[in-house]
Protein backbone atom coordinates (compact mmCIF):
# COMPACT_ATOMS: atom_id res chain seq x y z
CA UNK A 1 0.00 0.00 0.00
CA UNK A 2 1.66 3.41 -0.88
CA UNK A 3 2.54 5.94 1.98
CA UNK A 4 0.37 9.09 1.93
CA UNK A 5 2.59 11.94 3.20
CA UNK A 6 1.38 15.55 4.00
CA UNK A 7 1.56 16.77 0.00
CA UNK A 8 -0.78 14.20 -0.97
CA UNK A 9 -2.74 14.34 2.11
CA UNK A 10 -3.45 18.39 1.57
CA UNK A 11 -4.01 17.67 -2.43
CA UNK A 12 -7.17 15.23 -1.35
CA UNK A 13 -8.47 17.59 0.89
CA UNK A 14 -8.62 20.43 -1.47
CA UNK A 15 -9.99 18.30 -4.26
CA UNK A 16 -12.55 17.40 -1.49
CA UNK A 17 -13.16 21.44 -0.54
CA UNK A 18 -13.61 22.22 -4.04
CA UNK A 19 -16.15 19.15 -4.65
CA UNK A 20 -18.67 19.52 -1.99
CA UNK A 21 -17.98 23.02 -0.34
CA UNK A 22 -17.25 23.51 2.93
CA UNK A 23 -20.41 23.96 4.33
CA UNK A 24 -21.56 20.68 2.97
CA UNK A 25 -18.67 19.43 4.41
CA UNK A 26 -20.01 20.63 7.68
CA UNK A 27 -23.00 18.80 7.87
CA UNK A 28 -21.60 15.97 6.53
CA UNK A 29 -19.16 15.74 9.73
CA UNK A 30 -22.09 16.25 11.30
CA UNK A 31 -24.16 14.02 10.44
CA UNK A 32 -21.73 11.21 10.60
CA UNK A 33 -21.01 12.11 14.39
CA UNK A 34 -24.00 11.64 15.13
CA UNK A 35 -24.17 8.14 12.95
CA UNK A 36 -21.43 7.20 14.73
CA UNK A 37 -23.05 8.35 18.54
CA UNK A 38 -26.14 6.25 17.61
CA UNK A 39 -24.60 3.55 16.22
CA UNK A 40 -22.54 3.21 20.14
CA UNK A 41 -25.89 4.37 22.00
CA UNK A 42 -27.09 1.02 19.98
CA UNK A 43 -24.36 -1.36 20.78
CA UNK A 44 -24.30 -0.62 24.55
CA UNK A 45 -28.27 -1.14 24.71
CA UNK A 46 -29.16 -4.21 26.06
CA UNK A 47 -30.62 -6.77 22.80
CA UNK A 48 -33.89 -6.52 21.75
CA UNK A 49 -34.94 -3.26 23.82
CA UNK A 50 -35.74 -0.57 21.39
CA UNK A 51 -36.50 3.22 22.32
CA UNK A 52 -39.91 2.95 21.30
CA UNK A 53 -40.46 0.20 24.14
CA UNK A 54 -38.56 2.42 26.64
CA UNK A 55 -41.07 5.35 25.32
CA UNK A 56 -44.33 2.94 26.28
CA UNK A 57 -43.32 1.64 29.37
Amino acid sequence: MPHLGPTELIIILVIVVILFGVGRLGRIGGELGTAIREFRRGLNEPAGEDETEKKAE
